[in-house]
């Protein structure tokens, strides 16, 4: 798979959270239409309300207090909770573009001679969606999310493990539960609006709890465009061989000859990316191969 078959992985991932958000809002829609729990009917344990936090934890935790605490409750609210009505992708939308804004004026200010392609790259790795959730869990904002969607539970333990193993960012490697970036962008969103739309009052807010910011040291390319920059730089033919369909998995192939694999079966982006960090891990191994003509991948790391 050359580069435009990463591009077409891409849009297929694309499709697959589209599709998942339209199951999410048919959730929503049937709840509108009284199909709701029956009088009597146990609450789901994450949504009763006893045994949710109260929202002032937040305002502690975001040391603001709300003039409005109606926009931090529909900040903290998934649309499986209370449908489209009140939940929080409208301030999440406010939220993104202050957000990208602030961090746009905070790294021209920080790096006065960084390109304007490497400042963009900065920032996105800075705003991207693992990034915010690792925030969230930092910050233990999903505590207090609202919601009718039982497996996002697992999706949050599972993410909460899996960040012990890359302390800064995966770059890539796991599964991330978009939910958790979310509602640090709607809850910035809330401030926003609550505060009379000052954008150095939102960056007074939550400067210090966005840390720790990736830097130009700390920067690093997702596997699959390191892969393919390292590869052209070495005159390598790159190809990825897509198994997803036999295997929940992809190879990699440097001049036909192969250098990784990876799996993960819940995303196919996921398995994509792993199986370019394995080629990265062996990549120095089979260029120090390919100059003693050494003839096969026995010892490569799978």
């Amino acid at each position: 798979m050359e580069a435009s078959g990463v591009a077409e992985e891409e849009e297929e991932q694309s499709i697959s959270d589209h599709e998942e958000e339209e199951e999410e809002a048919l959730i929503a829609e049937l709840g509108e239409l009284g199909l709701r729990r029956t009088e009597g009917d146990a609450e789901p344990e994450s949504t009763r309300a006893e045994d949710r936090p109260s929202l002032d934890g937040v305002e502690k935790i975001l040391r603001y207090k709300f003039n409005d605490k109606r926009l931090l409750e529909e900040a903290l609210t998934h649309h499986s909770f209370a449908g489209k009505s009140f939940c929080y992708e409208r301030l999440e939308y406010v939220g993104d573009s202050v957000l990208n804004l602030l961090f746009a004026k905070e790294l021209y200010l920080l790096y006065p001679d960084l390109a304007p392609g490497s400042l963009t790259r900065l920032r996105a790795a800075n705003v991207d969606t693992e990034k915010l959730a690792r925030v969230a869990i930092k910050l233990g904002l999903h505590r207090y999310l609202r919601h009718r969607k039982p497996v996002l539970e697992e999706q949050i333990q599972e993410f909460k493990r899996e960040i012990l193993d890359y302390p800064l960012h995966s770059s890539g490697l796991i599964d991330v539960p978009k939910s958790l970036a979310d509602i640090v962008e709607s809850t910035m969103g809330a401030v926003f609006i609550d505060c009379n739309f000052s954008v150095d009052t939102v960056w007074k807010v939550f400067k210090s709890l966005l840390e720790p910011m990736i830097s130009p040291t700390t920067f690093r390319l997702h596997p699959v465009s390191e892969l393919y920059e390292l590869c052209q730089k070495k005159c390598l033919k790159l190809s990825f061989v897509d198994l997803w369909t036999e295997s929940s998995s992809f190879v990699v192939l440097a001049n036909d000859q192969l250098v990784g694999r990876g799996e993960y079966k819940p995303k196919k982006e996921i398995a994509l990316n792993r199986a370019a960090k394995n080629a990265l891990e062996n990549i120095e191994r089979f260029l120090r191969d390919k100059e003693s003509n050494y003839p096969n991948d026995s010892g490569l790391k799978m």
